[in-house]
C-alpha cells in the first residue's frame, strides 16, 4: 500500500488526537484547534464530532468538506516539502490542515492562521 492509499484510509479521529496533544502543549485550546479545522473545512463543531465519531477516514473528510476559497493562501513548508507546490488536491488539503496545526501551536495569532 503506497502512502497516499495509507493516509486516505487513515482516521480523522487518529490523527485529530495528536492535533489536541501538540496544540495544547503549546498552550493553545481544543476550542482553537476546533476552530482552525471549520475555517478549512466548513465544518462546525457537531459535524466535526460527527465525523471524529464516525471514523471518517481523510479521504471521505476532505470529500465532504466544503474547503474554504481563502486555503490556497496557505503558505509554507510542511515535512519538508512547500504546501503551495503540491499537485494532488487531497494531499495538498492534509498538508494544509496540517500546516495550520503547526502555526496555531507555535502560537501565532488567530488572525493571521485564518487567511479571511
Amino acid at each position: 500500500m503506497d502512502a497516499m492509499t495509507r493516509i486516505a484510509r487513515t482516521t480523522v479521529a487518529s490523527v485529530y488526537v495528536h492535533y489536541v496533544t501538540k496544540v495544547e502543549r503549546k498552550g493553545r485550546t481544543r476550542a482553537e484547534l476546533d476552530q482552525v479545522i471549520g475555517w478549512l473545512t466548513g465544518f462546525d463543531d457537531a459535524e466535526l464530532a460527527h465525523h471524529l465519531e464516525a471514523g471518517t477516514t481523510f479521504r471521505d473528510f476532505f470529500d465532504q468538506a466544503r474547503v474554504n476559497p481563502n486555503a490556497s493562501r496557505i503558505t509554507g513548508v510542511v515535512c519538508g516539502v512547500r504546501v503551495e507546490d503540491i499537485e494532488d488536491p487531497f494531499m495538498q488539503r492534509i498538508r494544509w490542515m496540517d500546516k495550520l496545526v503547526d502555526e496555531l501551536a507555535k502560537g501565532k495569532a488567530m488572525e493571521k492562521v485564518l487567511r479571511d
